[in-house]
């Protein structure tokens, strides 16, 4: 039998969520994702596989705002990219949701207030065994309960420069980390603290990511199904286009369809706007809950940038990505606007660093800087802007017609935490802001409220349009802070899915 109660397109962190909290209700529950489970294996760990060779991302080309062919760095997966992803989980700060004024202009308020994504923060954080210290983060919004877990304490090297960055008057916190560690029996623990976590997939399954956190979960159900390899074409409409009736499926190049009650789109912000655009009809000629206008616009991708600080004393540290700093994310003594948060990335390998650095550097050169780096990750949010907006070409490419914004704050940012590196004894710092072709934060692009001619959503991430198409990933962001959102796009999967499950009964 092809009919579902309930289909779920994708299985990353919105669709895997979604269909963790919905499959204790006995519904029969579709999960389609155009991937397959990503393979154990050896490459896993492997940096010369991740970073020279791009192992295990995808093949597929999208198009610029110029029509210049790029490979976006994204994963077509069962688990979606937080396969790959760094494992920092975050609560945007209470103020992200009120308007925040920046130097580019102004960041949207939610229609929706901390408070009200509160609870589900912290049922989010207990699914992916987050830990954290509570109180550490100066910038920490109001929370209801403590950590799941204890932080992850910083490796010799790591505390060290923490320690001298606090002398200076900064706060250093210990970063919210995903992943199963026994902090208090290393020994007896999945999570073994190597070297090869950020980003890199884990070989052991310690990191919790979607499919280990969420999708195996909801699949040891009798009523779960997941489908993978199956790439979802298009969405059909009933003949008076209020309701999806099914969707359109190929597999190794053979149609399918597969009816259901209740849609839930959850491809990734820029894949979840071109499907429904993709999905146009009679009824909706601009795409599937598109009387706004506004579907696949307000892109956001934040400002990143990698800042690789080398000093003359080595650092041996394997698990490097514990540390993180906020003390400039609402702006400094120098700076009357924000600027963003500061973390760690995983321990950069030569490997890594080829890839940012000048092409007449030699190997023997990029193993010293790697040995001698501490390897930040600094943060900066961009505004929603309408014309940032994501189209389908005739040919069905994707278009990314994206031009960044907010970009001299995120400068000064830059310059500034130099500066302050300095002061602890770093001489050569390599620095790379990254390009369009990262959409690991891509939110945006289906903005849920509660006007149906502005917003593509509703409160509830409904189809203003649809009575039963909803959309549950990043793509409902009004505005995103400068934290990594995935942890906001689980939380309010989880919203949703108390709302399904009230609704359908």
């Amino acid at each position: 039998m092809n009919h579902y109660d309930i289909i779920i397109i994708g299985a990353g962190a919105g669709g895997g969520t979604a269909a963790y909290s919905l499959a204790p209700t006995g519904k029969r529950i579709l999960i389609i994702e155009r991937g397959g489970y990503l393979p154990k294996e050896d490459d896993n760990w492997n940096p010369e596989a991740i970073f020279q060779r791009r192992k295990y991302q995808v093949e597929e080309q999208w198009l610029d705002h110029e029509n210049n062919s790029f490979k976006p760095q994204a994963f077509y997966n069962v688990g979606g990219n937080t396969k790959v992803y760094g494992a920092a989980l975050q609560r945007m700060r209470e103020q992200d949701f009120g308007e925040v004024n920046h130097l580019a202009g102004v960041s949207p308020a939610w229609e929706l207030t901390y408070q009200d994504m509160e609870p589900y923060y912290t049922r989010a954080e207990s699914i992916f065994k987050v830990h954290g210290t509570k109180g550490e983060d100066i910038t920490e919004p109001p929370m209801s309960a403590e950590y799941p877990f204890p932080a992850l304490p910083h490796e010799p090297r790591m505390q060290e420069v923490a320690d001298e960055l606090g002398k200076l008057g900064l706060h250093p916190h210990h970063l919210t980390l995903a992943v199963d560690r026994n902090v208090d029996d290393p020994d007896n623990s999945p999570c073994i603290r190597c070297g090869t976590c950020d980003p890199y997939p884990c070989k052991i399954d310690a990191k919790l990511d979607a499919q280990i956190a969420c999708v195996d979960p909801a699949t040891a159900y009798d009523n779960v199904e997941i489908k993978i390899n199956t790439l979802v074409t298009k969405l059909i409409t009933d003949d008076s286009g209020q309701k999806v009736t099914a969707v359109e499926v190929e597999v190794e190049g053979n149609k399918a369809q597969y009816t259901a009650d209740t849609f839930i789109v959850s491809c990734g912000s820029i894949n979840s706007a071109a499907l429904l655009l993709r999905s146009k009809n009679e009824h909706h000629p601009d795409g599937l809950g598109n009387s706004s206008g506004m579907l696949g616009r307000n892109l956001m991708l934040h400002n990143h940038s990698s800042v690789v600080a080398i000093a003359e004393k080595p650092n041996p540290v394997k698990f490097q990505k514990t540390l993180g700093f906020n003390d400039f994310y609402f702006g400094s003594p120098d700076h009357d606007y924000p600027l963003g948060q500061i973390q760690m990335t995983g321990k950069s390998k030569w490997n890594r660093l080829a890839l940012f650095a000048p092409g007449s550097i030699p190997q023997p050169t990029l193993e010293y800087m790697a040995d001698h780096a501490v390897d930040w990750w600094l943060t900066s949010e961009d505004l929603p802007d309408p014309n940032n907006r994501v189209t389908v070409t005739e040919e069905g490419k994707i278009k990314v017609d994206f031009t960044r914004n907010n970009l001299k704050a995120h400068e000064d940012f830059v310059d500034m935490w130099q500066s302050y590196l300095r002061k602890i004894d770093f001489f050569l710092f390599m620095v790379n802001t990254v390009p369009l072709s990262a959409v690991w934060h891509q939110v945006g692009t289906c903005k849920f409220g509660s006007d149906p001619k502005t917003n593509v959503l509703d409160l509830n991430c409904r189809t203003h349009d649809l009575d039963n198409l909803y959309v549950v990933d990043g793509s409902f962001f009004p505005s995103m802070g400068a934290v990594n959102p995935t942890l906001t796009i689980v939380a309010n999967a989880l919203r949703v899915a108390d709302h399904l499950k009230d609704s359908l009964g």
